[in-house]
């Protein structure tokens, strides 16, 4: 055996010259798999400058430095990669999603906080988005509530201050105006944090702002959608 059953890190043999190298190798894998977080899963193309222990989830479709190494963890050491196998349980935090994960043994589930024997599970998730305030006395975003989404809330924050009127907005979605804050405010850094009692969205669905005292004609707020989803048992 030339690497440990768990973290692949590399052994020293018996009479082995330049055992520092070997050593160093482990240390720096350790150092990496230790509180354990990926830049992403979804970069194809290695950094051209990594940074010294950063770690990626290589992609199907990798190319040039990664290329033929989908599905391995690529730690950025000594100018270079070093990859090492996932195994299933382990947990990460993926940085550029902001959500935790946890490897099925085929793939990283990103937000999940259960992993059934089956596959099933259940993952928390968050949607940010910069919407555009103007023109009128409602603004509709897209549909960013996925279907079958169990929202627990929406937070946000006005980016760029509401102008056009408008004394004071509402935060909801078609027929409940008001679901996730009333009398919100209209200036720069106005926020709101509209916590619900949970309730599923078959379709997907679009949020509404609704004006007061006046109409819309410019402004942005920042918002987080924050619900949960369930996976599905996988196929057999």
């Amino acid at each position: 055996m030339t690497d440990t059953p768990r973290m692949s890190l590399p052994l020293l043999s018996p009479s082995q010259a330049q055992k520092h190298v070997t050593m160093n190798e482990a240390l720096a894998r350790i150092d990496a798999l230790t509180h354990l977080t990926l830049a992403s899963i979804d970069v194809a193309t290695p950094p051209a400058v990594p940074v010294e222990g950063d770690m990626y989830s290589v992609p199907q479709g990798a190319v040039n430095a990664w290329a033929g190494q989908a599905g391995m963890l690529a730690i950025a050491v000594n100018g270079g990669w070093v990859f090492v196998p996932p195994r299933r349980g382990w947990r990460a935090m993926v940085l550029d999603r902001g959500l935790p994960a946890i490897h099925s043994g085929a793939d990283w589930r990103i937000g999940a906080l259960t992993l059934g024997a089956s596959g099933a599970g259940l993952s928390v998730a968050i949607v940010e988005f910069d919407q555009p305030v103007a023109g009128g006395a409602t603004v509709t975003t897209a549909p960013v509530i996925p279907p079958r989404a169990t929202v627990f809330g929406i937070t946000g924050r006005v980016v760029e201050a509401i102008v056009g009127g408008a004394t004071s907005w509402s935060l909801g979605v078609a027929g409940d105006p008001g679901r996730f804050g009333t009398g919100l405010g209209t200036g720069l850094n106005s926020w709101v944090n509209g916590p619900a009692a949970p309730i599923v969205y078959w379709d997907a669905t679009p949020l509404v702002l609704t004006a007061a005292g006046g109409g819309f004609s410019g402004g942005r707020v920042r918002f987080a959608v924050h619900y949960t989803e369930l996976f599905l048992p996988d196929p057999v």
